[in-house]
């Protein structure tokens, strides 16, 4: 959690993910990176070397680095490392390359609700960046004035192809010192016993060294609603879930999720890469 890279585009959801990053900073004794993108209209390889598009270049340029200075004033990033980058290139290659280079923590972004996410998010710079992200990716809705992890979910089934991300999973959970519930979504379509399901999860669990943690199974229609369900029935704070790369959001649990899950989560959303 000692880089922290945040996306913005200066709406008023990216400002709600700056805050909750200006949070977890604080408390974890670490950096923002302020990102903004700049994807020029009829943008190519050479627009930055065009003498006539120069002027224009540079005046989106100033005018992204006026915004980026007036937000890096806000109280609430006092006290904090802030940094800022204006980058011409399109979004989601230039987010993945910052990554690497910068060696980035954390991705925090903020998306709109329900109908809104899904315009922003699915099919679009902000979902291949989940896909594709190496680091973990908090998604904010909206404002949080007290970003505390007391409840954490993480919904799985807890094969071995789960294991390297949620060594990741556990770094979260025991550096908020959050209560992780391990929960495992029971559906008429994948039913497991009472008693298969807890040796599964035993046994996974048995692997790592959790802080605090307790292991669930939930009955429910679907895999979404189970989760969306039993996070509103424990009262979490934050859901985890893992995203296999090519396959996004839509295949994990060996199976089909839709992107619903993300979609209508009103709770933040913690995403790691399978």
């Amino acid at each position: 959690m000692k880089k922290i890279l945040i996306p913005t585009d200066f709406s008023e959801h990216a400002e709600y993910a700056l805050k909750v990053a200006a949070q977890i900073a604080k408390k974890h004794d670490g950096e923002i990176i302020l990102l903004h993108m700049l994807e020029l209209p009829n943008q190519t390889g050479d627009a930055v070397s065009s003498g006539h598009a120069l002027p224009e270049i540079m005046f989106f340029k100033n005018a992204a680095l006026a915004k980026l200075e007036s937000l890096m004033d806000s109280d609430f990033l006092e006290g904090l490392k802030v940094s800022e980058i204006v980058q011409f290139e399109l979004a989601f290659d230039g987010i993945l390359k910052l990554i690497k280079k910068n060696d980035i923590d954390l991705i925090v972004m903020g998306s709109h609700g329900a109908s809104g996410f899904k315009d922003m998010f699915i099919g679009s710079n902000a979902e291949k960046v989940v896909r594709h992200s190496e680091v973990p990716v908090l998604i904010i809705k909206k404002e949080i004035p007290d970003f505390t992890i007391n409840k954490f979910v993480f919904a799985s089934d807890f094969s071995d192809e789960v294991k390297a991300p949620f060594a990741k999973v556990v770094e979260v959970a025991n550096k908020f010192e959050a209560e992780l519930n391990l929960v495992m979504i029971n559906t008429p379509n994948s039913f497991k016993s009472t008693l298969v399901a807890q040796e599964i999860m035993d046994k996974f669990v048995g692997q790592f060294s959790i802080k605090k943690f307790s292991t669930h199974i939930f009955n429910d229609a679907n895999v979404e609603k189970g989760i969306l369900n039993f996070s509103n029935y424990i009262n979490a704070d934050l859901i985890g879930m893992c995203t296999h790369g090519r396959k996004g959001l839509s295949h994990f649990f060996n199976g089909s999720i839709s992107e619903d899950l993300v979609n209508h989560a009103i709770k933040p959303v913690l995403t790691f890469k399978i």
